[in-house]
């Protein structure tokens, strides 16, 4: 028999360290864009927190300001009504008149009975 050389492949050796090599270039690169992402997401929470901040503080005075408008015009309100006890009785008197002519005219409009109320 003729003696075949075992022929090797040149360079396996080779090829497997620059495989690992570019495995750890590509770990490297992700762990750089791990870190990249971190860090935005911390700047863009951040930012978040800041703009709600704003939003809050800035709703808090427009509720504040507009509580004392309204406690101002209650106690005008009050004042009068004190001052002119007559008035704020008629006052109070006519839109009870006026709310029960509405619910009348309501309930005579919705019955189809005609005028039966039962």
């Amino acid at each position: 028999m003729a003696d075949t050389p075992k022929t090797e492949v040149p360079g396996i050796d080779g090829i497997q360290k620059s495989v690992e090599k570019q495995i750890s270039e590509l770990r490297k690169e992700i762990a750089k864009i791990n870190k990249s992402l971190t860090d935005r997401s911390l700047d863009l929470v951040a930012e978040a927190r800041d703009t709600a901040h704003g939003v809050i503080e800035g709703a808090s005075m427009r509720t504040s300001r507009a509580a004392r408008q309204l406690r101002s015009q209650a106690q005008s309100v009050s004042e009068a009504a004190r001052e002119n006890p007559a008035t704020t009785g008629a006052v109070i008197g006519l839109a009870g008149l006026v709310g029960f002519m509405i619910g009348f005219a309501i309930a005579k409009g919705s019955n189809g009975e005609g005028g039966r109320w039962y």
